[in-house]
């Protein structure tokens, strides 16, 4: 065989490859798991016992992921599995056995569909760090337009879990990538924003410290072997406007999130499985209301409440057990939002802060002491004057400032060290600090003087930070609906409390979510 020909040969190998690749990737992609169970036929017109569909597939092997519906003897019920199939499928996970109805032209129902949907949910809340606290039973049903998207992204993510929990090693990886792809789409997102809505705040929570526990877990996997993965989102959020309150709520592994700074001291085994394994949990609410003048009207936002915590992600016990304690974690130490009219900005006519920027007070005290001595006879008078200034200055530990830039308003939180008063975010614990049992940073979570909740957390209300934004917009946008950019940046930063050690570091998550309302 001539070098020319081999050369072509390989070519064409090398391109039938690619083509087979995208083919699988699109077929992975477009994995629509509501129509697939929509279409499945009656039950007595089976020629097997089950039916499948490929989730994704292994490169390495013959191997694939697959989602299978299996009939009862009877014909009377139907379960579904997520399957690996070599020469014979190997079930990851079994649904409930639903009920069906065998000789109608579509077997499952949507009271069927919607049972399957609330097990999946069931099982993925499962995957947590602790017990089921809330009934997934009370979640509303929603029509079948709106349930398929988040029927598939639901399905998808328990394939997810299965797949970080149980799939055997060639398959895991290619599958994670192809499950990541779906779940990273702007479709699914906003299947995953409305489906979080419908679970309520409880079983988010169990659903979303599920998830990150699973990313967690599947992430310091791969840092032990020295690979990189991609993950369907750094931080999740989505946003609410309603009834004159703007809401946005956010989750993020403390893992997954970008390091700003560290020290040049590695982190002990069981310093780092105390970092890892938190998730940060936000809930930003923005008070709204719309002021109708005669030749314009005014958009007035204030804060209502900022709430930032640091929650674990296992239980207390093996917390204890493999890691360094349960105080040994980030806490918040800077808040950023800047909130931004998407309008035309021909619209803005100005934009005004309710707060000055920071004046502080400092109390300056003189003290004088006059000292004198009368020697023996024929000595000198001797007189000894001195004087004594002290300056004190009042600072709490958050500092909060409102700025403008264009026609955006920017709302900050920093934390400072009460000891020298430089700001936490950027900068690093004095080593001297250390060692020293009264440092702000040691005990904080008990000290009585602690900037953060007993948890760990902080709250910002309207009591203390009560400021607000105004935009003054032309009349000609009355009536109209406008939305309202809000981005933000939330730093975590780790100081050692109890633990002996010199490690510190700070982290950092943004997110961006779009609000909106109607100026009447």
């Amino acid at each position: 065989m001539s070098l020319n020909t081999r050369g072509s040969k390989l070519k064409i190998f090398k391109l039938t490859n690619r083509l087979f690749f995208y083919l699988w990737m699109a077929a992975c992609s477009n994995c629509d798991i509501w129509a697939w169970i929509h279409s499945l036929p009656p039950l007595d017109q089976w020629r097997k016992d089950s039916m499948t569909i490929s989730i994704c597939s292994s490169n390495s092997s013959s191997a694939t992921l697959s989602l299978m519906a299996a009939k009862a003897p009877s014909c009377s019920s139907l379960s579904f599995s997520i399957t690996v199939h070599y020469s014979i499928p190997i079930s990851l996970w079994t649904s409930k056995p639903l009920q069906v109805q065998s000789s109608s032209s579509q077997p499952l129902t949507e009271e069927t569909v919607y049972d399957l949907w609330l097990n999946c949910i069931q099982d993925v809340t499962q995957y947590g760090p602790g017990k089921t606290l809330s009934s997934v039973s009370m979640i509303p049903k929603i029509n079948n337009t709106s349930l398929k998207s988040v029927f598939n992204v639901s399905l998808l993510t328990q394939a997810y879990l299965v797949c970080i929990y149980e799939a055997p090693a060639d398959l895991r990886t290619n599958c994670l990538h192809a499950l990541t792809d779906q779940l990273a789409t702007s479709q699914s997102r906003e299947a995953s924003k409305l489906l979080m809505r419908l679970l309520g705040s409880n079983i988010e929570e169990q659903w979303m410290r599920s998830l990150n526990l699973a990313i967690t877990n599947w992430i310091t996997e791969l840092k032990a072997a020295s690979r990189n993965i991609k993950i369907p989102s750094q931080l999740f959020s989505h946003s609410l406007s309603a009834f004159g309150l703007w809401k946005v709520q956010l989750f993020c592994p403390v893992i997954a999130m970008e390091i700003e700074s560290s020290s040049s001291t590695s982190a002990d085994e069981q310093l780092l499985f105390s970092l890892n394994y938190h998730q940060l949990e936000g809930v930003i609410q923005l008070n709204y209301k719309v002021i109708i003048q005669d030749k314009w009207a005014d958009v007035v936002v204030s804060i209502d409440n900022i709430r930032l915590d640091v929650v674990r992600l296992v239980n207390e016990t093996l917390m204890r057990q493999r890691g360094a304690g349960t105080t040994e974690k980030h806490f918040p130490s800077r808040i950023s939002l800047q909130l931004t009219p998407i309008d035309p900005q021909t619209n803005i006519l100005s934009v005004s802060v309710s707060k000055s920027s920071d004046n502080p007070q400092r109390e300056v005290g003189i003290e004088k002491n006059v000292e004198g001595s009368f020697g023996p006879p024929n000595s000198h008078l001797g007189l000894t004057v001195s004087k004594a200034e002290t300056t004190t200055t009042v600072l709490k530990p958050w500092k909060f400032e409102e700025s403008v830039r264009g026609d955006s308003g920017n709302l900050n939180w920093f934390l400072h060290d009460s000891a020298d008063g430089r700001e936490v975010f950027s900068s690093r614990p004095p080593k001297a600090a250390l060692f020293q049992s009264k440092a702000w940073f040691k005990n904080r979570y008990t000290s009585a003087y602690r900037p953060f909740t007993r948890q760990g957390g902080v709250i910002f209300a309207g009591d203390e930070y009560g400021e607000s934004v105004c935009w003054k917009v032309h009349k000609c946008a009355i009536g109209r609906r406008m939305e309202w950019e809000i981005k933000g940046c939330i730093g975590l930063t780790y100081w050692p409390n109890q633990h002996k050690t010199f490690y510190n570091e700070t982290r950092r998550a943004e997110f961006r979510e779009t609000l909106n309302l109607t100026l009447a």
